[in-house]
């Protein structure tokens, strides 16, 4: 039920005249704690400033999406632009690279987990 009455109320919002046109994401994708291989951690992908509210976020391990990832409800700041975070557990393994694929009005980008590891 709050998943219907948020796309409702978004897309009530799209209807409405606004001040924002297409603007495109920014996107950050980071880990909880710092990488360390064989340790258990949070991959996250925080994509903020983006309007309008067509999006889609996969988190990917090796270019495949990984499984079991959680997403926050879609959410928009006081100039109508929109963010979303995703995140999955991961354990990282040498040679693994992650990433955040961000998809915004059907343009499709990818961004790589900088570890320090």
């Amino acid at each position: 039920m709050k998943t219907f009455v948020c796309a409702f109320l978004v897309g009530l919002l799209c209807l409405l005249p606004s001040q924002a046109k297409h603007s495109p994401p920014e996107v950050q994708v980071y880990s909880r704690f710092p990488g360390e291989v064989g340790k258990t951690n949070t991959l996250i992908c925080h994509v903020t400033g983006f309007h309008p509210p067509e999006i889609s976020i996969e988190l990917l391990r090796n270019s495949r999406a990984m499984a079991g990832a959680n997403q926050t409800d879609l959410a928009f700041e006081e100039n109508w632009h929109y963010h979303l975070t995703k995140h999955v557990a991961f354990t990282p393994q040498k040679g693994e690279a992650f990433a955040c694929s961000v998809t915004h009005m059907g343009t499709p980008r990818i961004y790589f987990w900088e570890a320090d590891m």
